[in-house]
């Protein structure tokens, strides 16, 4: 599953209209990358104007309860294995059950107890640890189930608003995001095939004592579920691996979330 990638965000566009959070945002978030190269892949545009009916999920098969959505996430996000070879799980390994992601009036994220209408929210921290001259690639996988498709929506349009409110934000302590850029893609628009909507931001990640790094952060709906990947890159790694790296794991992600609602 080709998932296209906006190139006008990463020239600096901001658009108006996700999971996240301290551990959830900067790490600690198609064709298959082969594991041994999962770093250094080819993002894949999508080729030509859009042919594909948008994804309507079987009834029956998605979930109305936390105990299903919960099950459901656990098939969909990935883990360090599935990232591909050298990456290790961080610590904590994933988010606490019962808790999502919020942005609070500071601009810092922090984990709060899942409202109501939220069914189940997971997010997942692997590292590709330093080596041979290269910085460590720090990358987080997440999802949320919803209610309704409405309430999955709302998730994407307020990850949109929030880069506008804080173009600035504190993922931890001695944490930051900087000169972040948000791009939002509904099914059909600029070739974007693969989901309901989607939502790509940008910008640079600095640790405490550290030099600024790349960040993104790729967010895709799929009726009530939204599907979420960060990729943070240390020296030594392009903006193309990172950006490859990103989208491909998105794609396989939604192709995971499709196979568990069935449908067409």
């Amino acid at each position: 599953m080709p998932l296209l990638v906006a190139g006008g965000l990463l020239a600096g566009c901001t658009a108006a209209g996700a999971d996240g959070g301290p551990a959830g945002r900067a790490g600690a978030s198609a064709h298959a990358v082969p594991r041994e190269a999962a770093v250094t892949g080819d993002a894949t545009p999508s080729g030509g104007p859009s042919a594909t009916a948008a994804f309507t999920p079987d009834a029956a098969l998605v979930p109305r309860t936390a105990g299903k959505g919960r099950r459901l996430l656990d098939s969909v996000v990935f883990a360090a294995d599935d990232w591909g070879r050298g990456f290790v799980a961080q610590d904590p390994a994933e988010s606490t059950p019962g808790t999502w992601a919020v942005l609070d009036g500071g601009c810092r994220w922090t984990r709060r107890k899942t409202p109501e209408g939220v069914l189940a929210s997971l997010s997942r921290y692997s590292v590709l640890p330093a080596r041979k001259g290269r910085g460590a690639v720090k990358v987080t996988a997440a999802a949320t189930a919803h209610s309704s498709a409405l309430g999955a929506d709302e998730q994407l349009s307020t990850t949109l608003e929030e880069v506008l409110r804080c173009p600035e934000q504190q993922p931890r302590d001695g944490e930051r995001i900087t000169g972040l850029n948000s791009l939002g893609t509904p099914f059909g628009a600029r070739e974007q095939d693969y989901a309901d909507d989607s939502v790509l931001e940008a910008g640079t990640y600095v640790e405490k004592g550290g030099t600024a790094q790349s960040y993104r952060w790729m967010v895709a709906r799929l009726g009530t579920i939204v599907a979420a990947v960060s990729v943070t890159g240390g020296k030594g790694h392009s903006e193309q691996e990172l950006q490859a790296l990103g989208a491909d794991t998105l794609g396989r992600m939604l192709g995971r979330a499709k196979q568990q609602l069935g449908g067409k």
